[in-house]
């Protein structure tokens, strides 16, 4: 250690991050304003559920994006960098149900606690916009949202079938279920018929499909489009027999098959099934539907899953062969899908294939790759061809024949061209009490009434009584159920189920701009400065639900009129997921890790740098907590390096052009979310510059400080401040490339002789291997190591080092 060094005060985390918290704080360093000489940018990251404490999780998704705004603002941007809370949902209703703490109560106390983590994490966000889904004033325009959406048909009651969760008591969505179970309670989940209310996403199913103009990971868009599941084809009815008037409407995409249409199924639920089930298979029959309403439809289609059915005993009239087909019941076929009916084809199509030959069906060729007939077939064929055994349509190319067929059926009146989706309506009802009231009140006389808008919000009662069961606990409440009937006065019932949290999620970007707006769910004069969001960040478990229904709901009130543009969010990135002990760290897997010990022991910037280091944060990474003591040693350098004075001595282009180098890489790093290669980059550099001297060391210790400033935001400040900067270094300039001082003249090349260091010298930038290898050997130092032996091959790295091994 030198007497410099010696002198230096001690890196003390601790003090400084608190003390630079609060200065920030009191100064209103970030505090947004809506306008300024900056070009404004709106940046979000999705806001968490307080159930809790923050984790390591909730860091792991943060101090990135953080990290990212920062440098944004840095490069001169007005940057919003706001958070809420989403406050409502199922965790503290159960949390209620198990200690005797009021969701309300309970959920407080975990967003205090909350903001101070996230404050301790040492994050911009402008708490004056905070939002929180569970007051009246957020959820007042969520009734807003409902009703609005009523008026115009997209919102609507219907009975269906649901995964229900008798332990949790209420309605889960099929990402929900894991292996038949509830994903939060491991309890096995059944099917049950409820009266539900649904916003109608379906009607915007073709827009959906759109990315037009969007900076989204192509992973995201292609999982968007396979959920929302579009297909072209044909809807078709074949008869059934002994039954009048029974027709069986089927969907599909390869009408030119319809020749091998040598079986019918039927989805376990679908309305037929009872009707022309024979007496004979009634019994088993509903034994194969009981066992199938008890799975999720995400089990049942699975690729690898054995299929298996049951026969009905009946048979349907293949209109186009004149033959008789049976009619099966089969779990792989969705009653929610197209007409919940298919003709099975096993020639052509896999799953039917696969049924086929465990029930050892019919399985004959209607379209061959080559236009002539084969055998029979060791697998199906899905390809285009010809069709062939198909009576007059034989040798049309299948792609003509689609068309064909279908306009035949027209012709015939058993057909039509059709469309069909995968994607279902959004079932937003559930049966709990710690949501959003739905503002819809039921009168004898006048049916389902909407709540006048003048008398939302409907509000929560705060006394509730909690206990499990089919219903959610305001229909308990003494008098919430009980209301006039808006339109005749007669007494009347409210609605009781509350609403999902996704609808909650789905517009909140839109309140951040001024959350006690009291005219509208947005000020749309403020709003106009910011929306819509051009950064958004979080996880890749939102790709589908939450992204989906945000841009569902953008689309509606956008024809409302409400909003003036056609997608929420500009630019995605989504973080990977922490894996702590094999499994996805949660807190309803009981595996997360807090962070508040991590701090206490090496500081929030060691941490926050530990969660950007650990690997590639699009891909996620295992958790270690011994790479915190990495990171805490690096930050120890950095501050030993930039408070130790630089000696006299002349410029060094080579450390100079490092710096460059590293501005260069660690710009283009942030641009492109690989923090990781950026925090490596500056250890590179600050281990150059610790054994470096003179004014390039001291300029490039400077420039290190305004590098790290996003990554580490306390000691960064006190550095700054300690080495006589003005104002914060965080609404400093980010640094500028020079691509003429990057690109140096000379370099230091190592020369190694089986593998040990002999030798260092100075030659050109971009030295070929030849000339490094007779420059190395011009050394008197390399020469000796070399002795009389022969260089058998040379281990070249341009402008770094060369290694020369010898034959002995």
């Amino acid at each position: 250690m030198t007497d410099d060094e010696a002198k230096i005060e001690r890196y003390q985390p601790a003090e400084i991050e608190t003390a630079w918290q609060e200065r920030w704080a009191r100064s209103g360093l970030y505090d947004t304003p809506d306008a300024s000489e900056r070009p404004n940018y709106y940046f979000v990251t999705m806001f968490p559920y307080p159930s809790g404490d923050l984790h390591v999780g909730h860091w792991y998704a943060m101090t990135p994006s953080d990290c990212a705004a920062r440098f944004l603002r840095m490069r001169g941007h007005n940057v919003l960098f706001p958070m809420g809370f989403d406050a409502f949902g199922l965790p503290a209703e159960n949390a209620a149900i198990r200690r005797g703490v009021h969701p309300s109560d309970g959920t407080e106390q975990n967003m205090a606690n909350m903001r101070r983590q996230f404050r301790m994490m040492g994050t911009m966000i402008d708490w004056r916009r905070e939002v929180v889904t569970c007051h009246p004033d957020y959820y007042r325009w969520n009734q807003w949202m409902f009703l609005k959406l009523y008026e115009r048909g997209l919102a609507y009651r219907a009975t269906a079938p649901v995964n229900w969760c008798p332990k949790d008591a209420t309605v889960l969505a099929n990402e929900q279920v894991v292996n038949g179970l509830c994903e939060r309670c491991d309890t096995p989940v059944e099917k049950k018929d409820l009266t539900q209310w649904f916003y109608r996403i379906t009607a915007y199913a073709d827009e959906l499909l759109k990315f037009d103009g969007l900076d989204w990971p192509e992973r995201v868009r292609v999982m968007q489009q396979n959920w929302i599941g579009r297909s072209e084809g044909a809807e078709l009815e074949f008869p059934v027999e002994g039954h009048e008037g029974a027709m069986i409407r089927f969907f599909t995409t390869r009408p030119d098959t319809i020749f091998g249409a040598t079986f019918m199924v039927l989805a376990p639920e679908h309305p037929l099934v009872a009707r022309v089930t024979t007496a004979a298979r009634r019994a088993a029959v509903e034994e194969y539907v009981a066992r199938a309403r008890a799975e999720t439809d995400i089990e049942r289609t699975a690729a690898e899953r054995p299929k298996t059915g049951v026969d009905t005993g009946a048979f349907a009239r293949n209109l186009y062969t004149g033959e008789r087909v049976p009619i099966w019941i089969a779990d792989y076929v969705l009653a929610t899908y197209g007409t919940g009916a298919i003709m099975a084809v096993p020639a052509h199509d896999e799953r039917d294939f696969a049924f086929a030959r465990q029930y050892r069906l019919e399985i004959r060729e209607v379209v061959s790759p080559d236009g002539t007939e084969h055998g029979p077939l060791a697998e199906p064929y899905t390809g285009a061809g010809v069709m062939v055994r198909s009576a007059r349509f034989t040798g049309l190319p299948s792609e003509e024949g689609k068309r064909a067929i279908g306009e035949d059926a027209v012709r015939r009146g058993i057909g039509a061209p059709a469309v069909t989706y995968r994607l279902r309506d959004w079932l937003i009802s559930r049966q709990r009490y710690w949501g959003t009231p739905i503002p819809i009140v039921y009168c004898d006389a006048c049916g389902a009434v909407p709540v006048p808008e003048d008398q939302l919000p409907v509000v929560l009662p705060y006394d509730v009584e909690f206990r499990p069961g089919g219903d959610s606990p305001l229909a308990r409440h003494p008098t919430f159920s009980h209301a006039a009937c808006p339109r005749c006065g007669a007494p009347a019932r409210r609605e009781t189920d509350t609403m999902d949290t996704f609808v909650d999620s789905s517009w909140y970007m839109y309140r951040y701009p001024d959350p006690a707006y009291e005219k509208a769910f947005v000020n749309a004069e403020v709003a106009r400065r910011w929306l819509p969001v051009a950064r958004y960040t979080g996880g890749i478990e939102h790709a589908i639900l939450h992204l989906l229904y945000a841009r569902f709901v953008c689309k509606a009130l956008r024809d409302m009129g409400e909003l003036w543009f056609d997608e929420p969010f500009t630019h995605l990135r989504n973080q990977g997921t922490i894996i702590f002990r094999g499994r996805k760290m949660s807190k309803s897997r009981g595996n997360v890790q807090a962070p508040d010990e991590y701090v206490k022991r090496y500081g929030a910037d060691a941490l926050r740098l530990f969660m950007m280091f650990m690997g590639p944060w699009t891909e996620g990474s295992d958790w270690d907590a011994a790479g915190i003591e990495g990171t805490r040693r690096f930050l120890n350098r950095v501050w030993t390096l930039v408070l130790t004075p630089a000696g006299p001595g002349p410029r060094d282009a080579a450390l100079d052009a490092l710096v460059q180098r590293t501005v260069h890489k660690v710009t283009a790093d942030l641009e492109a979310y690989h923090f990781n290669t950026a925090v490596a980059a500056m250890m590179e550099l600050t281990n150059e510059l610790l054994h470096a001297d003179g004014p390039s060391r001291a300029d490039g210790a400077r420039t290190l400080v305004h590098l790290l400033a996003p990554f580490a935001p306390h000691v960064t400040e006190e550095l700054w401040h300690r080495t006589g900067g003005e104002g914060s270094i965080h609404t400093r300039a980010w640094p500028s490339y020079d691509a003429a001082v990057a690109a140096v003249s000379e370099v230091t090349l190592v020369i190694q002789v089986n593998g040990k260091m002999r030798d260092r010298l100075t030659v050109p930038a971009g030295l070929g291997e030849d000339d490094a290898r007779a420059a190395a050997l011009g050394s008197e130092r390399v020469r000796q190591a070399v002795g009389g032996a022969a260089v058998a091959k040379a281990i070249f790295v341009p402008d770094r080092l060369i290694n020369l091994v010898t034959g002995r």
